[in-house]
């Protein structure tokens, strides 16, 4: 019997025993995260771009107002979600200056808060995300899931820093906790269609209302996304990175008694894109000899790309493109308020299956013709928690977690008959013929489990109506346990391999298996100078749970794995937080300030192993990492016509100890020592022996993958009163735009990887009626900027670098209509 079910019959038992309980008396929505009561989606951006009022928001697991909680956040509206055309995480990133999302498909994503969540370009199931995903309380530990369109969203909150002592599961990094909209007992309906160039539709609708009266409510929401790619396949004859998306989503709210309100949820998602293709971008010089590098290669095959233009968006790619996952679960939350306090039980399950297809050469050349890692997981999840209600001497939250995670993998990699040309040395045994490695085949059958829970709390004490301290402690409990049988066969379907052959695919049979017990903790001081200032300062020692390596392991000069490398240790963070959150000028204005630094031992990178001169890189512990900066928020509203908002994110993210890194391409076959920040570092002994490549190169100090150091977002709309058609409501011109500065797009910084700061703006103009409709056209990315989102290498370090590029200027319009 799940605890959720025990919360209902207790409340049931409880209401039996009181018969002098008035039956007809009005019904009190129990003071939950589910249901606020003061909640107003007044602001568009929350303190983004409100200016004014209060946003009430539940990120510490009650009902509180945004200004008086004592963490770095950002809240985003549903209004805002639409106006800015906002409808998944990737887009979020435009308005939100710290959060980061990188996807070269959905199962290779990864979301990013400060420079920290995971490892950058590098999926592995055996490890966990930093930045903890929550729909609905309901913790997602697929970032997959961040890739689906939000459904009927009543806000978003981006939480920024470590939140284990709030949260069901441990987030080192920060969370985006989204809220749907709730079943209403007043009947409504909302609709929302959009329509763009690229063939783009969008289609949203929901609606809701009793089924009983003051007892039973429903709400069925659902969204539908198209597009046509934007990336035209030359070989193929057909547009790919398209969109094709559909989300269902169904909740039933029941008051069982005047205390106990229980929501009953199930969701659906889909996606089945021509997708996702990466393809050529630039040529950069190695180390190696001119025969082995892309160019030479290229020559030898006769092969030339359609464009050396990527933003003439060409590709030929061979492989049939795939990108379809199927999402959903179903969850049953409970909120009991027993007076003093409300208790709190979610009980969710959920599932994701993956079926990929992608071609992993990135050129029209059959080097590797088939590279897929079909996925099915489930996870169950159950979380217990306790709030004090109201505000008193002593406010609390404890709770307790339980997680449990199945995953099995079908992987499957084959290489093609130009595979010896681009990955085989030509002085090497098999050469270039390309009978060596036409048809050499790796499958892989992979098993995972994950159990993990946890024990946490957090108290609040006001010393007085000014001061607060608030610690908490999470002990947590992890277990990790996996499969990973790798059987490879030659073009002739034997086992026999050659050294060559050994050296592209090796067989690989390994159980590794990962447990560990920690104890974290953080520790807040607040101060309300006024109840328009208030100050704080945090804390927080965490932990980020070790793993398994499930991706196949590094291997030693015979081409044998290397078992000692199955498991990653946990990484250490110790972070400090200095904050400020102030309104003035009548509550027209807001500007919040949040100083951070961050350090992490035994930082989960991909590394390379010096002693057995492995060349080849793999998931471990690197080092230490260290994230400082600084954040504003800032919203501005002038006059009741005119709101203006402007965030801003500085962030120096570095490595300050990572000696055993995999080199960058510039040094890929390579014997001179390694080089940091422009000085040689290292001895003879550290470079290898002559004759062979550099097996790692020291990046201590280089900048962190992914993370920009400076970046912005700015906008502002104007509006003017008008009666259209007998209703009233205003003309409205909005502009929303962002910036972000230079990154490094690969985990050993490189001048051919790095992608050039660009900023991007959005406009919208319409005329809308508050609560009932709104029609709007919209130009994103007004100036057709080009730039790009990612940048990677090709295997075999040929000097290959390709990209994804952003999407072009879009243009639609967008008519709502609410009943």
């Amino acid at each position: 019997m799940s605890l959720t079910l025990a919360l209902i019959l207790a409340a049931q038992a409880t209401a039996a025993a009181n018969p002098q309980a008035d039956p007809n008396a009005e019904q009190q929505t129990p003071q939950t995260p589910q249901t606020p009561q003061t909640h107003r989606d007044e602001g568009r951006l929350g303190t983004a771009q409100q200016g004014g009022g209060d946003v009430v928001v539940t990120a510490r697991r009650r009902a509180e107002t945004i200004q008086s909680v004592p963490i770095a956040m950002s809240v985003i509206g549903g209004t805002a979600l639409a106006e800015t055309g906002t409808y998944n995480v990737n887009r979020l990133t435009q308005i939100q200056p710290t959060l980061q999302f990188y996807s070269t498909n959905p199962r290779n994503s990864a979301a990013n808060i400060r420079g920290l969540g995971a490892p950058f370009g590098l999926t592995n199931d055996g490890i966990e995300q930093g930045v903890g995903i929550y729909v609905d309380q309901v913790y997602y530990s697929r970032i997959a899931s961040a890739t689906f369109d939000f459904t009927d969203t009543e806000r978003i909150e981006v939480l920024r820093g470590p939140q284990g002592t709030l949260y069901g599961k441990n987030t080192t990094a920060g969370a985006i906790n989204i809220i749907t909209r709730p079943p209403s007992f007043t009947p409504e309906a909302r609709v929302e269609l959009s329509a763009g160039n690229y063939d783009f539709f969008q289609g949203k609708a929901s609606v809701s209302g009793p089924l009983v009266d003051d007892k039973v409510a429903l709400r069925l929401s659902t969204s539908i996304t198209t597009r046509r790619g934007t990336i035209y396949n030359t070989r193929q004859q057909e547009w790919q990175n398209s969109q094709d998306n559909l989300s269902l989503r169904s909740q039933f709210l029941w008051h069982a008694t005047p205390t106990l309100d229980l929501t009953l949820s199930g969701d659906y998602a889909r996606q089945n894109p021509n997708c996702c293709v990466q393809y050529f971008a630039r040529v950069g010089a190695t180390q190696r000899p001119l025969n082995r590098q892309y160019a030479a290669l290229a020559a030898a095959q006769g092969y030339s790309v359609p464009s050396t233009n990527a933003f003439d968006r060409l590709t030929d790619v061979d492989t049939d493109l795939r990108a379809r996952q199927e999402l959903g679960g179903l969850s049953l939350v409970a909120n009991w308020d027993v007076g003093e306090a409300t208790l709190t039980s979610v009980s969710a399950w959920r599932f994701w299956h993956w079926d990929p297809s992608n071609d992993r050469d990135f050129i029209g050349l059959p080097i590797t013709t088939v590279s897929a890692n079909p996925s099915q997981q489930s996870q169950v999840t159950q979380e217990l928690r306790i709030a004090s209600n109201g505000k008193r001497a002593l406010d609390y939250v404890l709770g307790a977690f339980y997680f449990w995670q199945s995953i099995d993998t079908q992987g499957l990699q084959v290489q093609g008959p130009a595979a010896s040309a681009f990955l085989l040395n030509p002085t090497s045994t098999g050469g270039r013929n390309p009978a060596t490695l036409n048809g050499l085949t790796s499958r892989n059958t992979i098993g995972f489990t994950n159990t993990s829970a946890a024990l946490f709390g957090k108290l609040t004490w006001h010393v007085d109506d000014h001061l607060s301290v608030s610690p908490g402690l999470r002990l947590n409990y992890d277990r990790k346990d996996g499969s990973y049988v790798s059987l490879v066969t030659n073009g002739a379907g034997s086992t026999a391999l050659t050294s060559d052959q050994r050296g592209v695919l090796a067989p690989q049979n390994y159980t590794p298996s990962f447990t560990n017990w920690n104890l974290s903790g953080d520790l807040t001081v607040a101060y309300e100078f006024n109840p328009n200032v208030h100050y704080y300062a945090t804390y927080a020692r965490s932990y980020k749970s070790g793993g398994i390596n499930l991706s196949g392991l590094p291997l030693d000069a015979q081409n044998n794995p290397i078992l000692a490398t199955q498991t990653v240790r946990p990484e250490k963070v110790n972070h400090f937080e200095l904050g400020l959150k102030t309104q003035f000028a009548d509550r027209r204005a807001t500007v919040n300030i949040a100083g951070f630094w961050t350090e992490i031992g035994d930082y989960q990178a991909t590394v390379n192993n010096l002693q057995v001169n492995v060349l080849r890189g793999y998931l471990a512990n690197a080092g230490r990492v260290r994230t400082r900066g600084v954040e504003i928020d800032s919203a501005f509203r002038p006059t009741s016509r005119f709101n203006v908002y402007a965030n801003a994110a500085f962030t120096d993210a570095r490595y300050t100890r990572f000696t055993n890194a995999p080199c960058p391409p510039e040094l890929s076959g390579g014997t001179a020592l390694p080089v940091v920040n422009g000085q040689i570092v290292g001895t003879p002994a550290a470079a290898g022996t002559p004759g062979n490549s550099l097996p790692y190169c020291d990046i201590s100090g280089q900048w962190l993958p992914g993370v920009s150091r400076w970046a912005f977002s700015y906008g502002a709309e104007y509006d003017l009163p008008a009666t259209v058609a007998g209703t009233e409501g205003q003309f409205y011109l909005g502009y929303d735009g962002s910036y972000r500065s230079r990154f490094s797009s690969n985990p050993s910084r490189s001048a051919y990887t790095d992608i050039n700061g660009y900023s991007l703006s959005n406009v919208r103009a319409g005329f809308k009626a508050p609560g009932s409709w709104n029609a709007f056209v919209w130009v994103r990315n007004l100036f057709d900027h080009n730039y790009y989102e990612l940048l990677a290498t090709q295997s075999g370090s040929t000097g290959l670098i390709v990209g994804q590029p952003g999407d072009p200027r879009t243009y639609g319009f967008t008519i709502s209509k609410s009943f």
